[in-house]
């Protein structure tokens, strides 16, 4: 599969709660988000386009998980998971210094599952 690249992230916000004092005695806990990106080859993206149904865009692909596998040091797979990732954009960035041509785009995406076991 023509993929250059693939991040993923997820944050989960915290803050101190205060009592009479100076210092927290406590914590209280935001939502949870998380975020990801995948860049492709062009030809990648041009299959996927071809196999649409006409008039549908890149964007209307139904959601789909991603499962990501590497091995530790010690000779672990850990398997992390991104669930129900959808395509937010499309588009194409081409420069005379390129010798392919990849696009990168933005993933909406529901959760990370780190080391997941399958």
């Amino acid at each position: 599969m023509g993929i250059t690249s693939l991040t993923y992230k997820d944050n989960h916000e915290k803050v101190n709660a205060y009592g009479a004092g100076r210092m927290p005695v406590g914590r209280g806990y935001k939502k949870y988000s998380a975020e990801a990106s995948l860049t492709l080859y062009k030809e990648e993206v041009d299959a996927l386009k071809a196999a649409l149904v006409p008039g549908a865009r890149i964007q209307d692909i139904a959601m789909f998980d991603i499962t990501v596998e590497y091995a530790r040091p010690s000779g672990y797979i850990q398997r992390d998971r991104v669930y129900n990732a959808e395509f937010t954009n499309d588009g194409v960035e081409i420069t005379n210094e390129d010798g392919t041509i990849s696009i990168q785009y933005t993933l909406i995406i529901t959760h990370i599952g780190w080391d997941i076991v399958i």
